[in-house]
């Protein structure tokens, strides 16, 4: 199994010093991992470091070295309970509102990303939620990518094309059998053992540049294997729920 590197959650004022550790521990690997950029963020639980000023630029570096950018969601801010059509979160920025809602920061997302310069067709949502109504805004902004979903190769389903997720990063490094995955970071709140971790990842797994799993051709998936990512995803939110309740 190939892992790739997703990290979520970036912004002009995110904490720009484990960032950079991240990314020290790529470049020493040469390896160039997808990162979602959040349009115009007003999530104040992201907000964890100084303002860079020379943000959009430093992203348009990053993505003309082989970082590949992702639309993450507009705002960042949660509006609904809604898990949507890929159940490991309880919570949304889009699924459940209503289409013109949707498209509208949709749109406006877009807009920012191209005055800066940045385009892209693939979207990470907030939360992993989404719904048929955003991939309809999605497919009519010019999106037809999302990463999110399980299995061990890019799919179609709804005109998108999906590129899964790990269910678990210890299962997926065990996995020997042919195909990828990827591993989701969120650097602003990763701690000593966190950065450890990611570093003897390399030495476990066989870790490429997301553009490489871009390049795989997706296939159709069943009605079934569609099924039973919905069936993981709703149990994996339920047992990490159960498991912050514990911890509470």
């Amino acid at each position: 199994m190939k892992i790739t590197v997703r990290l979520d959650d970036i912004t002009p004022d995110m904490d720009w010093d484990k960032f950079e550790r991240f990314k020290k521990v790529l470049d020493a690997h040469d390896i160039k991992p997808l990162i979602g950029v959040v349009p115009d963020n007003k999530d104040e639980k992201l907000s964890c470091g100084p303002f860079r000023e020379d943000f959009w630029n430093y992203i348009k570096e990053l993505r003309d070295s082989g970082w590949v950018i992702a639309l993450h969601g507009f705002n960042h801010i949660y509006t609904t309970k809604e898990p949507g059509l890929f159940p490991v979160g309880g919570k949304s920025e889009f699924a459940g509102q209503p289409y013109s809602v949707q498209d509208d920061m949709l749109r406006e997302a877009r807009r920012i990303f191209k005055s800066h310069d940045i385009n892209t067709d693939i979207f990470m949502a907030p939360s992993h939620s989404f719904d048929k109504k955003t991939i309809k805004s999605l497919k009519k902004n010019g999106i037809y990518k999302i990463t999110d979903g399980f299995g061990r190769a890019p799919y179609s389903r709804f005109g998108m094309t999906f590129y899964p997720i790990s269910v678990k990063k210890s299962s997926s490094i065990k996995d020997k059998r042919d195909g990828f995955t990827t591993f989701v970071y969120h650097v602003n709140t990763m701690n000593d053992k966190d950065f450890e971790n990611f570093e003897k990842l390399f030495e476990q797994a066989d870790v490429v540049s997301f553009s490489e799993f871009m390049n795989v051709e997706p296939t159709e998936r069943s009605f079934f294997g569609n099924l039973a990512e919905f069936i993981t995803a709703k149990t994996k939110f339920t047992v990490m729920k159960l498991r912050s309740r514990k911890g509470n």
